[in-house]
């Protein structure tokens, strides 16, 4: 399931409009009113996730307070004004459906920054750190002006009752976010934050898109057969959200180019053009009564032209503010790959090679994520291939943050950007993870062969992959013929006992090799560091279920 969420979510500009058109179908051919009901449970759906993964913390650091205090002036006093009047340039004058669409672009226009402005600024090489702020000021501050400002404003158009909409905007906002704040901490808590910032947090942006997709399929079924009736409505709608983001951008583009940084200028573009969508339909479908139904099927018509919008903008992002400054490859963990060296002193032979029951091993893949335990671990795989006369190879696994992005913009990116271009990037990033690690591996060579006449780990036996740890882990095993895997893993606190490690756990699931993992005891002095332990060896045979005997993971 979690697959199929991901891949919605990563094409959230063909899935949201493929939901309205499915939406439109079923309004037009059933009785559609019956889905008000789950209007509010699926609008929890879709906040809920976003704040569950929102990090608070980020506010008080940093000193950018002339790039905060910008951007949110931009936010809530200019953005507004021209929703405002871009709603009265479209909209003025028509039937009430033309006001209430006013109104569906003036909560936008009060409802800055979600989770996609710290993902496009990633994407564009901008300052996420400052974007990350940005979400959480806008969030909070957009939901406390949004009541002031739209009665203010479109009072006149539609009743506002300040009250309710305080009421449905603690609902759907502030009930989310401390519940999503206390997921957050216990969890982190109970499991450490490296399980879940790994495993667990990237779960939940999926469950967020399935609910915008699920609000944008009923706001098209309850309004379908007024839509199919009048279908030039599509047009007028897409028109004047076309102007008001391009001008947005265009103002953006010019005051980021004469007062800040290229990094700080995207921050800044994208910490404004993003507008929290979910949050406005979350108000519109709630707030309104049934005069939301029009004014959410607006914002629902936004996502497409805001996603689109973005991609193409970050094409421009170079002749706008130029080229981002080469730096190394920010995958490669460097303080990580000093300490992998620090080998000072070898295990003595751990096992026999004379055993009947043990197969022949000739290949060893020690897999690596290059953090404190790979530096004892490193001993044990190159004790372990001496004894038994076998080569070892390391892997080192870096993250595709392409994909990792792509998930989070709700676009594949790759499409839109080139995939030469990412192509290139990724092979000078390993380039650069491969040169780093030859380094420290001549050094350790030279420090285990003290012990170890022949250590068999050398520099020509390095491989670096990109994409999921787990799975690259495995497919090299098998792709190889390895015999045996060998791996690290980090302790969890109170959790250890149960849980091993996220990726040495899922390899131990899901591999048809030998897996070998090795951690420190629980309580272990750090002078006393060098007496590690074989933990676990599992040899879990898994029959290949695809072609060419390889295992669909």
């Amino acid at each position: 399931m979690l697959r199929v969420l991901s891949f919605l979510q990563k094409n959230l500009v063909w899935s949201i409009p493929t939901s309205m058109i499915i939406g439109l179908l079923y309004g037009y051919l059933f009785d559609a009113r019956p889905l008000k009901q789950v209007i509010i449970p699926v609008t929890f759906i879709m906040v809920y996730p976003m704040m569950v993964t929102l990090n608070v913390k980020t506010i008080f650091k940093g000193q950018d307070y002339k790039l905060q205090i910008t951007t949110q002036i931009i936010n809530f006093v200019l953005v507004p004004l021209l929703a405002f009047y871009t709603g009265r340039l479209f909209f003025g004058g028509g039937p009430e459906k033309y006001g209430l669409w006013a109104v569906g672009l003036f909560l936008i226009g009060v409802l800055p920054t979600s989770g996609m402005t710290i993902s496009w600024t990633g994407f564009a090489r901008g300052n996420k750190e400052a974007a990350i702020k940005m979400v959480v000021f806008g969030l909070v501050l957009g939901a406390l002006a949004a009541p002031i400002y739209t009665k203010a404003f479109m009072g006149a158009t539609i009743d506002v009752d300040m009250l309710h909409m305080f009421k449905q905007i603690a609902l759907f906002v502030f009930v989310p976010l401390f519940a999503g704040l206390l997921t957050q901490y216990l969890a982190i808590k109970k499991v450490g934050n490296q399980t879940w910032n790994d495993r667990i947090k990237p779960k939940f942006p999926p469950f967020s898109a399935l609910g915008v997709i699920l609000i944008a399929f009923v706001a098209m079924s309850l309004k379908a057969r007024n839509i199919i009736a009048n279908p030039a409505d599509i047009l007028t709608i897409l028109i004047p959200l076309a102007v008001f983001y391009l001008i947005t951008y265009g103002v953006l583009s010019v005051a980021g180019r004469l007062f800040f940084k290229r990094e700080d200028a995207i921050a800044m573009v994208f910490g404004v053009v993003m507008r929290d969508l979910s949050i406005a339909l979350a108000i519109a479908m709630t707030a309104f009564g049934k005069q939301g139904l029009t004014i959410a099927l607006l914002i629902a018509m936004a996502y497409v032209i805001q996603i689109q919008t973005a991609a193409w903008y970050v094409r421009l992002v170079g002749k706008i503010f130029g080229d981002a400054k080469k730096q190394p490859s920010p995958q490669v963990n460097r303080p990580a790959l000093e300490k992998l060296a620090t080998v000072t002193e070898l295990p003595t032979r751990l096992t026999t090679v004379d055993e009947p029951m043990v197969p022949p091993i000739q290949k060893i893949l020690y897999a690596t994520d290059l953090s404190d335990t790979a530096r004892h671990a490193v001993r044990y795989a190159c004790s372990i291939g001496n004894s038994f006369g076998a080569s070892v190879t390391l892997l080192h696994v870096i993250p595709d943050v392409l994909d990792a992005l792509s998930r989070e913009a709700g676009i594949d990116l790759a499409d839109h950007m080139g995939k030469k271009a990412w192509a290139d990037f990724h092979i000078n990033g390993i380039e650069k993870a491969k040169e780093t690690i030859y380094q420290r591996i001549r050094e350790t060579s030279r420090r285990v062969s003290k012990e170890i006449p022949s250590c068999p780990l050398t520099e020509d036996n390095v491989v670096v992959k990109i994409g999921n740890p787990v799975k690259q882990i495995i497919a090299t095993a098998q792709e190889g013929h390895f015999d045996l895997i060998i791996m690290g893993t980090h302790g969890h606190g109170k959790m250890e006992e149960r849980i091993i490690g996220s990726t040495a756990s899922d390899v131990i699931r899901l591999s048809y090799v030998p897996v070998t993992v090795i951690r420190l005891p629980e309580k272990a002095p750090i002078t006393t560091r060098r007496q590690w332990h074989i933990n676990e060896t599992v040899e879990k045979p898994i029959r290949p279920t695809g072609k060419n005997n390889q295992r669909f993971i």
